[in-house]
């Protein structure tokens, strides 16, 4: 098979996929951008599906041939660009040989599988997508059931989410909704609540992770909205000895994951 080979910067196809880097893109076309080898495997594996791989055949490094055969194989769409051209529309400063389109994902609360004693991270208002794309990773570390993206100020597609969860976005069950829908989502299903909080009454070592329970981290700036400081069934804090008042949320969310993940491994209730 021949594949497409595109060498001009001005081409329509170029100039489509680099407008990914835009929500605004993302949301009118349902597309997005996967970028690198590692978090383009995952994608595959997760079953992701791929409009179109732009591929720069220099760049391709030992032992990822056989990647790109499979997607060849089975109907991918492979177009051989320049380094120049793969620099335009890549969102890395360093990139490597690889980056798609992909479509986005459509996940809702429905179509997650639970299981036993789940485990659920809820992220609201996040405003940084380095710092959600670190508890996709950090939820997928833990063997997390899910993560609800509540409210969120950062768009779960963002091709720096996609880097900072080293594509644990796509092996992570992620639902974007609203903090009510999420809420009586959990309700529903006899999820208890428990809320990240510089005031907590709890610390986290000693509030019972197991069973069936979600952890709520906020905003980096304001914290946790009253909506869920309010509904939660406990309040818990991790202790600090300095003089900062609070954690990156990302570090909270994942002292927080590691901590459910002990007790369950101790209690033999994971």
């Amino acid at each position: 098979m021949t594949r497409m080979q595109i060498i001009s910067l001005q081409n329509p196809r170029i100039k489509a996929a680099s407008e990914l880097h835009e929500r605004k893109a993302r949301r009118e076309t349902g597309l997005m951008l996967v970028e690198g080898f590692f978090e383009l495997q995952l994608a595959w594996q997760a079953g992701l599906t791929l409009s179109h791989l732009f591929i720069c055949p220099p760049m391709i490094r030992e032992g990822e041939e056989d990647l790109l055969r499979d997607m060849e194989a089975k109907g991918v769409d492979i177009v051989e660009v320049s380094r120049p051209v793969l620099e335009k529309m890549s969102f890395r400063e360093n990139p490597d040989a690889w980056l798609a389109v992909a479509r986005m994902p459509k996940r809702t609360l429905d179509s997650l599988n639970l299981g036993t004693n789940p485990l659920v991270i809820i992220a609201e208002n996040l405003e940084k997508p380095g710092n959600l794309g670190a508890i996709l990773r950090s939820a997928d570390a833990v063997g997390a059931s899910a993560v609800l993206v509540c409210e969120g100020r950062t768009d779960v597609f963002n091709p720096n989410v996609v880097r900072a969860s080293k594509g644990a976005l796509f092996s992570m069950p992620v639902v974007e909704c609203g903090n009510r829908e999420a809420w009586t989502w959990l309700h529903a299903h006899g999820i208890k609540v428990l809320a990240a909080t510089p005031e907590g009454a709890s610390r986290h070592w000693e509030t019972d992770l197991c069973g069936a329970v979600a952890v709520a981290v906020g905003a980096e700036k304001e914290g946790l909205s009253e909506f869920w400081l309010s509904r939660a069934d406990a309040r818990v804090v991790i202790p600090m000895q300095g003089r900062v008042n609070s954690l990156n949320v990302a570090q909270a969310a994942t002292i927080l994951a590691y901590e459910a993940w002990r007790q369950r491994q101790g209690a033999g209730c994971g």
